[in-house]
């Protein structure tokens, strides 16, 4: 059987554009040549010998790795993807005769990723994007936290209990350990046990785009890292958040900084909330339920389960995807909001 010619890809890629193919939006809306300068560095090794095969383009790695969050692929299926699907290619800018990556490459390319600790430069580079384009953040911010399962661990009570001391059972072999999570944590929610992380985030109110975001286990309470998700970017000092961040030290915090508080009251089991009270926190919610968009687009795309070991590995997965939710987002922005920020092109 001949191959496809060059006439054949552009007929399919022609029905793909008439169909609404999401991935060409997506790849026009991004400067993915702003990434190359930090995956260089990040990832630079002196070739020993010119000998062996050349490395895959960083840059065509990192898209690898925003498609497996997108859809929510794992190493093999990435590779069998993209020799399968041609939207992938298409999006990659590889041909039919271009060799594709495997998935141990895939794997290595992620590790050595997540071990040069750039990852926050990669988001950083996406946000700067973002304003250029004229989206800054605006109209205040609004935080909330999401919680991210993980395979539950089969250990003893004994094991359970020195792990939530810090420690690691002494009778664990190596393999043993490399494939125990010993840093997720239980937590209860609406009286269900989740077992797993946490995403804390902080999106602009005008744009819902992540500012700011951070990862815990399960079992941190919110309001421990409120303090690091405050964007002093914003426009605005408003702050909207759930009853669970408001206490009498955050309130003077936040005085104190400079931001106003619309963060929702919680009654007390002898003190309920007044009916003003309750009426405020409707009005709170119509701006707070903004946040949950956020997090149901990201569940949209594959769900919030981390199968990986550790927390370092599970930030990198889950900073991931709000790096790929704010990739989507920028597309909707760029086709559905005109900007109104200073960087705004007249």
């Amino acid at each position: 059987m001949p191959q496809p010619g060059f006439f054949d890809l552009d007929e399919r890629f022609a029905k793909l554009d008439g169909i609404g193919d999401p991935l060409v939006k997506i790849k026009a809306v991004v400067d993915w040549e702003g990434f190359r300068p930090i995956l260089d560095e990040a990832l630079e090794k002196p070739r020993k010998s010119n000998a062996g095969r050349k490395e895959y383009d960083r840059v065509l790695m990192f898209k690898i790795t925003v498609l497996q969050h997108l859809y929510n692929l794992g190493d093999d299926q990435s590779e069998y993807q993209i020799r399968d699907r041609y939207s992938f290619s298409r999006f990659l800018d590889l041909t039919p005769e271009d060799e594709v990556p495997d998935a141990k490459t895939i794997w290595r390319f992620k590790e050595g990723l997540k071990s040069a600790h750039v990852f926050d430069r990669l988001f950083d580079e996406l946000l700067m994007q973002i304003a250029a384009e004229g989206y800054v953040a605006r109209k205040g911010q609004i935080v909330d936290a999401s919680l991210i399962a993980a395979p539950i661990q089969r250990n003893s009570r004994e094991e359970n209990a020195r792990i939530k001391q810090g420690e690691v059972p002494q009778d664990w072999s190596q393999a043993k350990r490399r494939q125990k999570d010993v840093e997720a944590r239980w937590t209860q929610k609406n009286d269900v046990n989740h077992y797993g992380y946490k995403n804390h985030v902080s999106i602009d109110r005008e744009h819902k785009v992540i500012r700011r975001w951070q990862v815990s286990d399960a079992a941190l309470h919110d309001s421990q890292v409120f303090g690091e998700l405050l964007d002093e970017a914003n426009s605005s000092g408003d702050v909207w958040a759930d009853s669970a961040y408001r206490s009498a030290a955050t309130e003077a915090a936040l005085k104190e900084d400079g931001w106003r508080s619309r963060i929702h009251r919680k009654g007390q089991k002898d003190k309920p909330l007044n009916e003003r009270e309750q009426e405020a926190n409707r009005k709170r919610s119509q701006v707070r339920s903004r946040v949950e968009h956020v997090f149901a687009q990201q569940e949209a795309m594959g769900g919030t389960l981390v199968r990986t070991i550790g927390i370092v590995r599970a930030r990198f997965k889950i900073g991931m995807k709000n790096l790929v939710y704010n990739i989507r987002r920028l597309a909707w922005l760029k086709e559905n909001v005109k900007p109104k920020g200073r960087y705004a092109v007249v």
